[in-house]
């Protein structure tokens, strides 16, 4: 498939999606989200995924310049951006039936940073740094940071980074649990192709599926601002009071991955 805001790189059966908007810090706009939900829609026999941004970046969060009608400037538009784009996106990554790898080479903000720790395992090099930056500009956690982060670090921790908006090194990521590993500059991914060729043993991939479901990733009924800001689904012109329980997210993308057209192939 050929993108404009991603490449994709096939090595063996491992599938490598880097960001590729390094002017921009890889600032992650609506039609990002579907490149990267297009290209794991369809793992083509791949085994493992590796996720990464060019440049000196891996994602600067979503791109607050967007305009339109899926424009992030609230009401409507930023409710069908998070609800068609970036949270789709984020929990398909996250339900993927084999391990992922996310290589944070920089910033990792916002939504970028929901993608990193939506992964099996992060790998941070030290100029890489872990930012809930919401609470900074009047917003509320989305793109799953809310749900994911309690389970990864703990209340007090969470708590701490999306209440002060605080970035958290990754050196201090690697202490709390945050992330797999921090590695120095030079030799940040020297790992990588250890990881990238373990990950994709099939013992690797069964234990990935289990993992998933333990967690009820896949099929777990929708609960209160999981993977959706609250303030953006209150701001829904008519938006219900409370969410429908017999939400479930299966449903969901599933319909959405009808929705998307596949890019042209090169």
């Amino acid at each position: 498939m050929s993108f404009e805001l991603i490449t994709t790189a096939r090595e063996g059966d491992v599938l490598t999606i880097t960001l590729n908007r390094p002017d921009r810090l890889n600032a992650c706009p609506p039609d990002m989200a579907d490149e990267i939900f297009a290209a794991i829609r369809d793992l083509d026999g791949a085994r493992a995924v590796l996720i990464t941004g060019a440049g000196r970046a891996f994602c600067s969060g979503a791109d607050l310049a967007a305009r339109g009608e899926r424009s992030l400037g609230g009401g409507e538009g930023a409710f069908t951006a998070l609800g068609h784009h970036y949270n789709p996106m984020v929990m398909a990554l996250a339900s993927l039936p084999v391990p992922v790898i996310a290589a944070v080479n920089g910033p990792a903000a916002g939504i970028g940073c929901s993608i990193a720790l939506a992964a099996d395992f992060v790998v941070a090099g030290s100029s890489a740094y872990f930012l809930q930056a919401f609470v900074n500009i009047g917003l509320v956690p989305d793109g799953g940071a809310s749900w994911m982060l309690p389970r990864l670090v703990g209340k007090a921790q969470a708590t701490r980074m999306m209440m002060l908006g605080e970035k958290i090194p990754a050196e201090e990521a690697e202490r709390i649990g945050l992330i797999y590993k921090r590695k120095p500059k030079r030799s940040a991914w020297r790992a990588i192709p250890r990881m990238r060729w373990k990950a994709a043993w099939p013992s690797s991939r069964s234990a990935s599926q289990s993992s998933r479901g333990r967690n009820g990733v896949r099929s777990a009924p929708y609960p209160p601002n999981r993977y959706a800001s609250e303030s953006w689904h209150l701001s829904r012109p008519g938006a219900p009071s409370e969410r429908d329980p017999s939400f479930r997210w299966d449903d969901a993308l599933q319909s959405r991955a009808a929705s998307i057209t596949p890019p042209r192939r090169a």
